[in-house]
């Protein structure tokens, strides 16, 4: 084997059987989304917490390998509409998503790709090491978006929105990573959805418009007992934020890019 040292095709001695995860947690917490009305240009809902975190033990790393253990999120679907009564609605979009050119998309925190960030999320292991890793690492996430109250096209403030609805879907993975072969080993697979349904009337004063419908509580995430694949759009740019699109979609004529993708 002395040939394999320089060589990256060299499979690590790092086994999926040689990892532990335990205490693998996925809840999403059991607050209704909150509504604030203290803008008169916006309106902002502040969704529960999605959160997951798990405790691995990680046997010793051999020399020259470094190893990241950490979550990684995708978006796999998304619907997120604003309707201004009977004009049109706004929509965000996730354009190869909704084309169905792609089956995911990173919701990475824009700098750490493939992670979903670097603080909690992830740790990192160099070898050599003599005796087993024993961490947790652990994210969150939630929306916390504004919604402007007049039509977002127009010049206008008059507040025409009447309703917002959101469903999104993610997939989040708890990965083992050798940085320099990338050879990924999947730990868990988690599956989450977050619902939003805001039913607004625009005659009331600012304070007393939006009523939260239908469902007070997100169903609680999936923990998987199967290993889901990573797909390639999840571990690299653009992420959700940056990829995403503002529509105006009226109810006639053709629809008009209000934000295009960064």
């Amino acid at each position: 084997m002395m040939g394999c040292i320089q060589s990256i095709a060299c499979k690590s001695r790092i086994k999926r059987e040689n990892i532990v995860v335990y205490d693998v947690s996925a809840t999403i917490d059991h607050s209704p989304t909150i509504i604030e009305e203290n803008s008169p240009i916006v309106l902002r809902y502040k969704t529960a917490y999605f959160k997951a975190s798990a405790r691995i033990a990680m046997p010793p790393i051999p020399r020259n390998e470094t190893w990241v253990v950490g979550w990684i999120q995708a978006c796999t679907q998304m619907e997120f509409y604003n309707t201004y009564n009977d004009i049109g609605m706004s929509s965000w979009e996730l354009p190869e998503l909704r084309e169905g050119l792609v089956r995911a998309i990173s919701d990475s925190d824009g700098v750490s790709y493939p992670w979903y960030g670097n603080t909690t999320e992830t740790v990192t292991l160099t070898g050599p090491t003599s005796k087993p890793s024993r961490f947790t690492v652990s994210m969150n996430d939630n929306f916390y978006p504004s919604v402007t109250w007049a039509v977002p096209i127009s010049d206008s403030n008059l507040p025409l929105l009447t309703r917002i609805k959101r469903d999104q879907s993610f997939t989040t993975w708890l990965v083992a990573l050798n940085t320099a072969t990338r050879e990924k080993i999947l730990l868990q697979t988690v599956k989450w959805r977050m619902r939003v349904d805001i039913l607004v009337d625009p005659s009331m004063p600012l304070g007393s418009r939006a009523t939260l419908t239908g469902r007070t509580h997100q169903d609680q995430p999936r923990v998987l007992t199967h290993m889901e694949p990573i797909p390639p759009n999840a571990l690299g740019r653009p992420n959700a934020n940056d990829a995403q699109v503002l529509m105006w979609r009226p109810r006639k004529g053709p629809p008009l890019v209000v934000i295009p993708p960064k």
